[in-house]
């Protein structure tokens, strides 16, 4: 008997290779074939589940990544668009009053707006781009959902 045909690999609960025999796995025609099948589709099944999981895990880190940076681009944006608001009223109450000091007030509110526009640009960005919606591990699941289909 050739050696790829008496032993072959399997796995333990605990995730380990076991050798099993030829004799624990009977041909389909003998009693036991139906089980040894069944126990081996099952085992198929649990390492797609668990790779699939693991994909999950992996994009899911991905995606805590990206709500980090949107979270930190949002408040940023907030504070850019507190200063914009408090150099704007600052701008007003200067224009109002014969100083000179308006330009630099003009040029700080303008660069504090110009910075909150393009900060929150940014994270519609991020959200357009679709970042959240862990791609690969969906694409991987419907084509699992195909092929058992």
């Amino acid at each position: 008997m050739p050696l790829a045909s008496a032993f072959c690999l399997a796995w333990s609960p605990d995730g380990k290779h076991t050798g099993m025999q030829n004799e624990e796995l009977s041909p389909p025609g003998q009693p036991g074939g139906l089980f040894a099948t069944a126990a081996n589709l099952a085992r198929n099944g649990l390492g797609l589940a668990i790779s699939r999981i693991e994909l999950a895990a992996i994009e899911l880190g991905e995606v805590r990544t990206h709500l980090l940076k949107l979270a930190l681009l949002g408040a940023l944006g907030l504070v850019a668009a507190w200063f914009a608001l408090a150099w704007w009223s600052v701008l007003i109450v200067v224009l109002a009053w014969p100083v000179m000091g308006w330009t630099v007030l003009a040029l700080l509110g303008a660069g504090f707006s110009l910075a909150a526009v393009l900060l929150l640009k940014r994270a519609q960005a991020m959200l357009r781009e679709d970042k959240l919606s862990l791609p690969a591990t969906m694409a991987e699941l419907r084509s699992d959902r195909d092929a058992l289909m």
